[in-house]
């Protein structure tokens, strides 16, 4: 009853203590986040009037063809990067479990432990089992003392967080948890839009390899043209060697889009996990649609929905708490241990309960003091660290903005850049077809009908380049609001309601 009496009192003191949390909780900093995003206003006064978010839209909804969709789903499965990713997630979480436990007491066991001790007489005079050890030669000499000890015992230790360096331990651990996984959402992301980006390089190269085999058969047809008006006396020699060079140039461009569209295969398949091989494409990039019927939300929401940016923001929150941890090493730590078990001098009662067991319960205060300097001098460096993370954070929000009106910017002029392109090609493939019936009828020469091919084929490649750069701009604004991770679609309320 005696102990109760002290250790009542000793736990309340405890009690009180554990409140003393030093350190400052985390608060998201101001950010100067504009109402709205800047430039492109045609492009979101227009186009993006849907009452859905385009960040809150899964790819698998935003991308509307099925080859595609089945590409990003084999390569979140197989994609060596995002496996990666999903191993530091499980280390995160290993270190975080394990700044949950250091709340409990350690605890250990001795199942037996056999002691055998000799002192001299002038050390213990008091010993149970007194020898005399023999010189060699038979004289006696120092007397000494031999005992014996068995036993069994249970130990247990606990560190009170009384100043909370565990619990800033257990926040750093978690924001540090918290932030691989961001990591691998961002990871997805942009996983996501480089095979889309791929993807369309790939059906661009298509098309452009279909107008180069068009214009390279017409280039032939041309030069027979030429052949037979060289043989009728209405053409020269020069005829004939500037059309072959025109239709030698429209055949290299064939190899030349050949080359490109296998290094994309190849890097598709790299991104897929697989080694290099064919991949079928059934879709063309002329039948390809991506929707406009989504909103692009408010620049505040780009904290919430991109990877990237939360990820910041978590590095920032464990920064915060690395410095409440800093702060409470400078002060004491509190450590309570205790023991009980059974001990004897004879191996034969050592499992006696009631004339063996002992029980022991310590406590110790532990304060640094010649350590002052280097402990100051960490918690000075966690404070800086801490403002760089800020910075980090702040920059973070405004290349997320500035990124997004770089998407909405070239959304805008590609797509005015688009309609001029088309306009054009109408023009020159009339131009073509009008100097290729007059060059028939002998009133065009070979170098109209040639200036007339060559020019309707850059138009034609432009065109089907600016349609696979759209295509890009939409994706790219989509990564930039933040869409490309979430596996499903979330309802969103419209930012103009």
């Amino acid at each position: 009853m005696k102990m109760i009496r002290y250790i009542i009192p000793f736990f309340l003191v405890l009690g009180l203590a554990t409140s003393c949390k030093v350190g400052e909780s985390y608060t998201r900093p101001e950010t100067d986040i504009p109402d709205g995003f800047y430039g492109g206003e045609k492009i979101q006064d227009s186009i993006f009037v849907g009452e859905k978010q385009i960040a809150s839209i899964s790819w698998s909804e935003f991308f509307k063809d099925s080859t595609l969709n089945s590409l990003i789903e084999e390569a979140l499965d197989h994609n060596f990067d995002l496996q990666k990713a999903a191993k530091q997630i499980e280390i995160s979480k290993e270190s975080f479990l394990q700044s949950k436990a250091n709340f409990l007491p350690s605890l250990g066991a001795t199942p037996g432990s056999f002691r055998r001790e000799y002192y001299s007489e002038n050390f213990n005079n008091y010993g149970s089992n007194r020898s005399r050890r023999n010189h060699p030669d038979g004289v006696p000499t120092t007397l000494y003392t031999e005992n014996l000890a068995y036993a069994v015992s249970l130990q247990t230790s606990w560190e009170l967080d009384v100043w909370g360096k565990l619990a800033w331990q257990k926040d750093a651990a978690l924001a540090k948890y918290l932030q691989t996984q961001e990591f691998q959402k961002a990871l997805q992301t942009a996983i996501v839009s480089e095979i889309a980006s791929t993807y369309f390089n790939m059906l661009m190269l298509k098309s452009q390899l279909t107008v180069a085999e068009r214009n390279y058969a017409l280039s032939q047809n041309t030069l027979k043209i030429v052949k037979l008006q060289y043989d009728a006396g209405e053409n020269t020699a020069l005829a004939i060697q500037q059309t072959e060079s025109q239709m030698l140039r429209a055949k290299a461009l064939i190899p030349q889009l050949e080359k490109a569209y296998t290094l994309q295969e190849n890097r598709l398949n790299n991104l897929l996990g697989k080694i290099p091989g064919n991949i079928e494409m059934s879709g063309v990039l002329e039948d390809l649609v991506l929707s406009n019927s989504y909103s692009t939300g408010v620049p505040l929401e780009l904290i919430q929905n991109r990877p990237d940016v939360m990820a910041s923001e978590y590095n920032l929150i464990a920064s915060n708490a690395r410095v409440g941890i800093a702060q409470a090493m400078k002060y004491p730590s509190l450590t309570i241990s205790a023991g009980m078990g059974l001990n004897s001098m004879s191996m034969g009662t050592v499992l006696d309960p009631i004339g063996s067991g002992f029980a022991l319960l310590n406590g110790a205060l532990f304060q640094p003091i010649f350590q002052n300097r280097k402990l100051k001098t960490n918690h000075q460096i966690a404070i800086k660290q801490r403002e760089i993370a800020e910075l980090d954070f702040r920059e973070k929000v405004n290349t997320a903005v500035t990124e997004v009106s770089d998407a909405l910017v070239n959304m805008e002029k590609l797509q005015e850049e688009y309609e001029i392109a088309q306009t054009r090609m109408r023009t020159t493939t009339k131009g073509m077809t009008n100097a290729f019936l007059l060059f028939e009828s002998g009133f065009a020469n070979y170098l109209e009908i040639i200036n007339a091919q060559e020019d309707a084929l850059q138009n034609q490649l432009e065109v089907v380049q600016l349609k696979m750069q759209l295509a890009l701009a939409k994706v790219e604004l989509y990564r930039s609001l933040g869409g490309g991770w979430r596996e499903e679609s979330v309802e969103t309320e419209s930012t103009e309601q």
